[in-house]
């Protein structure tokens, strides 16, 4: 068990001044989210907050699809087969099972929302096929437009449906109270107002029965990302800060073709969906030799892990003088702007054009496999708390996730839990007064803490990288303070440092190399480590426990 330096306990934030009673409020407006509210409303009073717009989550910007067997040539089986497999030993099969058997009847359900997903020559669903997978079964729109099409359908159905959509509103932390059985349970959440620029306009309280967190990952944590700047840990932070523990936070995907723009690129990068590959493309060098060629049974279409670690590894090897990315051969793929026209329009933004050059891409982060524990239907160790999407860890993705799986699994659980609640709430209850002492850090630190992630705590990891990040975020920590100005970036820099310092916690403890958690002094999977490490928020410190 590992501690470290001081944790805010409680975001600082001014007294709350309104009040607002409902049945349901959720966090976060991705397809988990929506698809929750949308099953709950015909029943229940539901209430979104989101702190951006409707749209500005990781959805939209997801461009391979969602996972489903629909082809006759496929099977259950295989499909729970490949994400075991990719799942590297830490799936909980069950889960597994629950997903794949009913991700048809989520692509159903989202037709008949109103999704156009593309068509085959025949006029049936086009299906392709992505790393990992043994078989086509990615149901794609707008041929890379897929995610942009899942969350325009559940935007203007949640909205038809009646769902109170409040945006630019921050979720600060839970508020607790005791139900009639004296167990600590969920009370509501406190939420800031936000104007335009980010800043506190007002604070205030939403009591609900149950609290559904769809936050989604944290990919911000990372200086070189395909994850919009919105997707910064906020939900699994304020879930720890309850004191719920966190599974799995050392095993982030970095996806392994990210457009390389340069040295000095920040923020948000642009994806080059692993589709491109399922239609046949191939990774270089900057020598010309292929990167996947006898590395693994499938080459360019092996699981994320194996792929971004051989790419890693390629890269430090500077073939040619080039150490920083490799190349993406799309040139043979014919039509390729019209199969994958928000890719051309990235490359052609950057002077590259995929059907005469070869494509530059490095890894980054892209998908978080751990969260909040909690169960395919969203249920914690919280009574009247529920997490589901990227925030949530239900076992599905072990210790690396299978292609196209979390949209579908957004939409599997999000629905269960939504569909449950409307069936029966938990017992509402009153908050009690939190004790703990209000505190952020300034957002001048992000670019420090978002700096030691990438080059400390990358797809490859040192033991002394780790120890580094260590010292480096321990002493942001001690920057936390009770005057710092409350603002939209400040709520994130703190969240992020929480999440930060509890993914480098648990990357020093578990000594091996599994799924996308990848160790230079422990370079192979060990029978000892084939398990789960939680960690949670105690005292103001991250704990670990092995």
């Amino acid at each position: 068990m590992l501690a470290n330096s001081h944790i805010p306990r409680q975001l600082g934030a001014p007294e709350p001044t309104w009040f607002v009673e409902t049945d349901v409020v959720i966090l976060g407006s991705g397809a988990a989210g929506l698809s929750a509210a949308l099953a709950a409303r015909p029943v229940r009073e539901v209430v979104l907050i989101t702190k951006d717009t409707l749209d500005a989550g990781s959805t939209s910007w997801a461009q391979g699809g969602l996972a489903a067997v629909l082809d006759p040539n496929d099977s259950i089986e295989n499909h729970v087969s490949d994400t075991l497999e990719a799942g590297a030993g830490l799936c909980n099969e069950e889960a597994v099972r629950t997903l794949v058997e009913e991700a048809p009847t989520a692509i159903r359900y989202l037709m008949e929302l109103g999704a156009a997903f593309d068509p085959g020559s025949t006029g049936e669903i086009a299906l392709t096929r992505e790393g990992g997978h043994s078989h086509r079964r990615i149901v794609h729109a707008g041929g890379d437009q897929s995610g942009a099409e899942v969350q325009r359908t559940l935007d203007e159905s949640v909205r038809h449906a009646g769902v109170q959509v409040v945006e630019r509103a921050f979720g600060l932390d839970l508020v607790l109270g005791t139900n009639s059985k004296g167990q600590r349970c969920v009370a509501g959440v406190k939420v800031a107002m936000l104007d335009r620029n980010g800043s506190v306009q007002s604070v205030g309280i939403v009591h609900a029965s149950a609290v559904i967190i769809a936050t989604g990952g944290y990919g911000q944590v990372y200086s070189a990302t395909s994850n919009p700047s919105a997707v910064t840990g906020d939900g699994i932070a304020l879930a720890l800060r309850a004191g719920l523990p966190a599974q799995d936070l050392e095993f982030i995907q970095f996806h392994p073709t990210v457009l390389w723009c340069g040295p000095n690129a920040t923020g948000q990068q642009a994806l080059i969906s692993e589709a491109v590959r399922g239609e046949g493309a191939i990774l270089l060098d900057a020598a010309g030799q292929r990167v996947m060629a006898g590395v693994h049974p499938l080459e360019d279409l092996a699981p994320r892990d194996v792929v971004a670690s051989a790419i890693s590894e390629r890269m430090a090897q500077a073939p040619a003088g080039v150490d920083d990315h490799v190349y993406l051969d799309a040139r043979k793929i014919e039509n390729f702007d019209e199969r994958f026209p928000s890719i051309t329009a990235s490359c052609l933004d950057q002077g590259i054009d995929p059907a005469h050059d070869l494509i530059p891409v490095a890894p980054a982060a892209h998908y978080v496999c751990g969260g909040i524990q909690a169960s395919l239907n969203g249920e914690t160790s919280l009574p009247g708390l529920f997490v589901v999407g990227e925030a949530a860890c239900t076992g599905v993705h072990g210790a690396n996730r299978l292609a196209s799986n979390s949209l579908t699994e957004g939409v599997v659980a999000g629905t269960r839990v939504g569909r449950a609640l409307s069936w029966s709430l938990p017992e509402k209850v009153t908050a009690q007064e939190s004790d703990a002492a209000g505190e952020l850090i300034d957002s001048y630190h992000r670019g420090a803490l978002r700096s030691a992630m990438s080059k400390y705590v990358g797809v490859v990891r040192t033991p002394q990288g780790l120890d580094t990040a260590h010292r480096i975020l321990n002493t942001l920590a001690s920057n936390a303070a009770p005057d710092i100005v409350p603002t939209r970036k400040a709520f994130e820099a703190t969240n992020m440092l929480t999440i930060a310092i509890a993914v480098v916690q648990s990357a020093r403890v578990r000594e091996e190399s599994r799924g996308c958690h990848r160790r230079t002094d422990f370079p192979e999977p060990r029978d000892e480590w084939k398990r789960h490490l939680s960690c949670q928020l105690v005292d103001g410190h991250i704990e670990v426990i092995a």
